[in-house]
């Protein structure tokens, strides 16, 4: 697809990805990219550092240093390229315990980003999709079963979206990532299934978008993020749909897209949406007053697959 909601670069995400912010950009230009958001992660607090990270100096403060140092580039690099792709600048969020929206308040009041994109990485305060080691630690906290920690996260997802309302709900079902079967279907579990739903009546409530996420696919998995049966769920709710390839890295860059339209056909979905940067009478529609300039515009699929993005 020629949008994308979700990417990360090795310059500002360092251990977890890889590559320049400039490169990933010049790369979407030559790929013909309409929309391409950038959404480094969050600071987080030393506690929920990951291996990688413990074995540096890393700290809160160089975190915040680097999302300084992320938002200036990213600010550079969209006026640099301004005729050449729609550039939005926003943040992952990493929803971890109650004290993560403080975080999450003070990267909204340092820098005028224009949207984060909701995400739960933990369950139990215990990294999810990091390791199958984590994994099965949260696994044991929550009980010593799949069924009884993919509960916990769905509840934990449904905090998050009370608390925070993200314009853009990020891989919402992550969890099933390391899990035994993570091709099994949710509906196999009642209470998972209840929460699941319960959780996609909120985001359509408020009007949320959830993303078609293709890093489930180069992860080895059939479908994207959220499964067929979900999305055809949140369809039938009214809700709306914004792609992402999730990117850590120039390899990852529209990676799997091809292999997105046939499941968005297939799951009855022939209508997409995107996040545009416009003033009131610019044809958009307004969904946040922390955004003030964000708007949430629509595409019809079949117009869509005849983008230049798919050209040879």
């Amino acid at each position: 697809m020629p949008f994308s909601h979700h990417s990360h670069s090795g310059q500002f995400c360092p251990g977890h990805a890889k590559d320049s912010l400039e490169e990933i950009i010049q790369l979407a230009i030559s790929k013909k990219f309409h929309t391409f958001c950038l959404t480094e992660h969050m600071p987080r607090h030393e506690e929920d550092f990951y291996p990688e990270e413990l074995e540096t100096n890393t700290t809160l403060t160089s975190h915040i240093a680097n999302e300084a140092a992320y938002f200036a580039e990213a600010t550079r690099l969209r006026a640099k390229y301004a005729s050449q792709i729609q550039i939005l600048i926003g943040f992952e969020i990493d929803w971890i315990r109650p004290a993560s929206r403080t975080l999450i308040e003070d990267s909204l009041s340092r820098h005028p980003f224009e949207f984060f994109m909701g995400s739960v990485h933990h369950t139990l305060t215990i990294p999810i999709d990091y390791d199958r080691a984590l994994y099965e630690t949260a696994r044991e906290r929550a009980g010593g079963s799949d069924a009884q920690l993919f509960e916990a996260y769905f509840d934990e997802q449904l905090d998050m979206l009370q608390q925070l309302r993200p314009v853009v709900v990020g891989h919402f079902d992550l969890i099933r990532l390391k899990s035994d079967d993570p091709e099994r279907s949710f509906t196999l579990w009642p209470r998972v299934w209840e929460k699941i739903l319960r959780n996609l009546d909120f985001v359509a409530a408020y009007g949320g978008l959830l993303e078609v996420n293709s890093a489930a696919l180069r992860k080895g998995m059939s479908e994207p993020y959220p499964k067929g049966e979900i999305c055809k769920e949140f369809l039938a709710r009214g809700g709306r749909f914004c792609l992402s390839d999730d990117s850590h890295g120039l390899d990852q860059v529209g990676l799997n897209f091809h292999r997105v339209v046939p499941f968005l056909e297939q799951a009855g979905i022939s209508t997409m949406h995107y996040l545009a940067l416009g003033e009131a009478d610019s044809g958009g529609e307004k969904v946040d007053p922390r955004f003030p300039r964000t708007q949430i515009k629509s595409v019809a699929l079949a117009e869509v697959k005849e983008m230049p993005f798919w050209a040879p």
